[in-house]
């Protein structure tokens, strides 16, 4: 199913780092210096805290801006919350929703991701979503009920074109475990992904939809992994908070 109008991405996550603004305007400022005309979107998703930040550094290149999560409210007295409205208004493009952290440490559901996708497409910030199963559901032999589950409920009632979601496959057990998923399993995980989509969707959808695989990804892996078939680029977290390791990243999947 695939198509050559996919769009292919490479998202940064900093996560809960760096600690210090300097830190992160240096670690922007690296990435930004060595960030070329690739055959691929590039984007850094920071914490909140230094989004307009960021967002001054990278103004000027080809980098887009992302945040790691929005409250599924507009404004109200929703203390240590942050709207899709300002995210928009800080110039950012994407959002993480629905990562296993937010699922696991924050208790989202399904439910409460829905409401978020919808609030951030209102918004029009592109959602990147989350979906993953654990060690113990693939030792279960159930990683596609999981898989299948979370992508019916997390998009009920939300309109797509393919171009307005982005969806990352991130199996909790890879996640800053140093574990890989193989690049064939990866592919085959997000060729389901597609395949669902298809389902819930239209085939046309799905062949325009970027998928993308997360799960300790590093410069040493993303080549294989962007030659996969279903593999449309990586949500990257350590490996992004080391200028050097997460050029070379960029570098070697632009290969």
């Amino acid at each position: 199913m695939e198509n050559k109008m996919k769009k292919k991405l490479i998202a940064g996550n900093w996560k809960l780092n760096p600690t210090t603004k300097t830190e992160a305007i240096k670690l922007a400022e690296n990435i930004k210096n060595n960030t070329k005309n690739f055959n691929f979107e590039v984007a850094l998703c920071v914490p909140s805290i230094y989004l307009d930040t960021i967002n001054e550094i990278i103004k000027d290149s080809p980098i887009k801006l992302g945040a790691q999560n929005c409250y599924f409210e507009e404004k109200g007295a929703f203390t240590g919350e942050i709207s899709a409205q300002m995210l928009k208004d800080l110039n950012c493009k994407y959002v993480i929703l629905g990562h296993s952290e937010r699922r696991s440490l924050f208790a989202e559901t399904d439910e409460i991701i829905n409401h978020k996708i919808k609030i951030a497409m209102k918004n029009t910030l592109i959602p990147i979503l989350c979906v993953g199963e654990s060690e113990e559901q693939r030792n279960k032999n159930i990683t596609d009920s999981i898989i299948e589950a979370q992508l019916t409920a997390d998009l009920k009632d939300i309109s797509i074109d393919g171009n307005n979601l982005v969806i990352a496959y991130e199996p909790i057990w890879a996640i800053g475990t140093g574990k890989t998923c193989s690049s064939e399993e990866a592919d085959r995980v997000c060729g389901l992904i597609r395949n669902k989509i298809a389902q819930l969707y239209s085939k046309d959808i799905a062949s325009k939809i970027t998928i993308q695989y997360g799960g300790s990804v590093k410069s040493s892996t993303i080549k294989e992994q962007m030659k996969m078939e279903n593999i449309d680029g990586a949500l990257v977290g350590g490996a992004s908070l080391i200028a050097e390791e997460f050029n070379l990243l960029l570098q070697n999947a632009n290969n």
